[in-house]
């Protein structure tokens, strides 16, 4: 995939507005895979201690419930990534619908804790599955100097969908919670339906009149898209000329690079201990005796994260990737550690922290804020700008696996460290990795912003960039980013 921008003759260089439609439409899937991560917070407490379906939910069944739907997210990644290239961006979006409903049908519906797990699984699918559709659409429809800004509304919509799912779930119980929540996902089909497909792919294809309809769709009517479209043809007919076998592409320098930024990047995001915070955030702030309602607090901190990710749309193609990441993680890790020594004077005499029931709440704020503004969007935009066009298709899907696999660990042992180790060496065991996720980036990972993909490529490899290069790259249509990968 190679984002170009590209003048006419008149100097029209397209229209935004379709993008943004396009991208916020391709992004209700993450909405509706928000709603499944927050939906475990206000159900909880209904199903476990209020047993509103008739039947015992043990915390130990619950806490499967929770983290299981990871384990459906980490299987689909690579299939999803082969069904992408078979059938298109855009119809495999669509079809996520399906096991988006059978999840919810099953929650809704359930007779049993089995059926919960089931439709868990099946929501994780839907959910894994458009964490990497999601980001590959929007890259491959965007052009440059709009693609950071396009790429955090996928972590922007899961941050709505989480506060979506606190705020409904405050009213009303979980029955009607699940059935709102399975409308989502019907509405996201009825809205995408209308959505042009992914150039790129109609490309490969040789569908290149649907390619110069879906450009004109994209960028205007009075965009001249030929000089776009045929670098595009160049591209995926020298991808062609230079295929190259899988394990070809995986020894590549660059591909080694990008697999270890883009990995490395998903391992620290989760041991950050996010997925701990937003799945028992009610139980946290419960357990802080705060003196405000675990569940407004709950609320609060939904609205917090969506602000906060709002903000990471407007800054992350002005401030750069590594800034906002060095940022992110080394304040998390701040607040972990004081997270971690208010727990622990608890833990060991409660009127320790009598006069201080405000510090959790600060420290959890402060915690989403920072991850939201660099740790949640930017290692998912990251993924969709570091791998060339002949390994995306692999490559991506398998840093995304990485980070459901680690999401289950964090969300299923969080409960099991808190009982043997106690809250406080909890949080710090978090910090610690978010510290250590600090100096990874400052030492590994590379600045992208700005960059066309050609020339992140070139970073990659190892090529020193300056300035003028950078100038000149966005002045003129984007090179094939194989021209290096190719001649390694």
């Amino acid at each position: 995939m190679t984002t170009l921008v590209v003048n006419n003759a008149a100097g029209e260089t397209g229209r935004k507005l379709p993008q943004y439609i396009a991208a916020l439409a391709a992004t209700g899937g993450a909405l509706a895979a928000g709603t499944v991560l927050g939906w475990t917070s206000p159900a909880k407490t209904q199903l476990v201690d209020n047993k509103e379906y008739g039947f015992e939910v043990s915390g130990e069944d619950f806490s499967w419930i929770g983290s299981v739907m990871t384990l459906g997210a980490a299987c689909v990644c690579i299939p999803i990534g082969l069904m992408m290239n078979a059938i298109g961006r855009w119809l495999t979006m669509l079809l996520l619908v399906i096991p988006f409903t059978i999840g919810w049908a099953l929650i809704i519906w359930a007779q049993h804790v089995s059926m919960f797990m089931v439709g868990r699984v099946f929501l994780g699918i839907a959910g894994g599955a458009f964490c990497v559709t999601a980001p590959m659409y929007i890259g491959e429809i965007a052009q440059s100097e709009i693609r950071g800004t396009l790429g955090t509304f996928f972590q922007l919509m899961v941050t709505i969908g989480i506060l979506f799912v606190y705020a409904v779930g405050a009213g009303v119980n979980v029955f009607i919670l699940s059935i709102i929540c399975g409308i989502i996902p019907l509405v996201f089909g009825l809205i995408f339906y209308f959505m042009p497909e992914s150039p790129h792919y109609l490309v490969a294809k040789q569908r290149n009149e649907e390619a110069t309809k879906a450009l004109k769709w994209l960028r205007g009517s009075h965009y001249d898209e030929k000089s776009e479209l045929e670098e595009i043809k160049r591209e995926h007919e020298k991808i062609r000329e230079e295929k190259i076998t899988l394990v070809e592409a995986f020894a590549k320098k660059t591909t080694i690079r990008a697999l270890i930024v883009s990995i490395g990047l998903m391992f620290f995001q989760q041991l950050s201990g996010i997925n701990a915070v937003i799945f028992y955030t009610t139980d946290i702030f419960g357990a802080a005796n705060t003196g405000i309602d675990p569940e407004i607090a709950t609320i609060i901190v939904g609205v917090i994260q969506v602000i906060a990710t709002f903000v990471s749309t407007l800054v992350v193609d002005k401030a750069g990737r590594r800034i906002l990441l060095l940022l992110s993680d080394s304040v998390m890790a701040i607040s972990t550690i004081i997270l971690g020594v208010y727990f622990y004077l608890k833990d060991s005499n409660p009127d320790n922290v009598a006069n201080i029931g405000w510090l959790p709440i600060v420290c959890l704020c402060v915690f989403i804020i920072m991850f939201s503004i660099g740790f949640g969007p930017v290692p998912w935009l990251m993924m969709g700008e570091l791998f060339a066009t002949n390994v995306k298709n692999y490559a991506g899907p398998l840093a995304g696996t990485s980070n459901w696999l680690l999401a289950f660990v964090v969300t299923k042992i969080f409960s099991t460290l808190t009982e043997s180790i106690g809250s406080g060496p909890t949080f710090w065991f978090f910090s610690g990795f978010s510290i250590l996720g600090t100096v990874f980036v400052y030492f590994v990972v590379p600045e992208t912003k700005g960059r066309s993909l050609n020339d992140i490529q070139r970073i990659l490899a190892g090529e020193k960039l300056d300035d003028n290069q950078q100038q000149s790259q966005t002045q003129q249509p984007a090179q094939n980013p194989e021209n290096v990968t190719s001649k390694e």
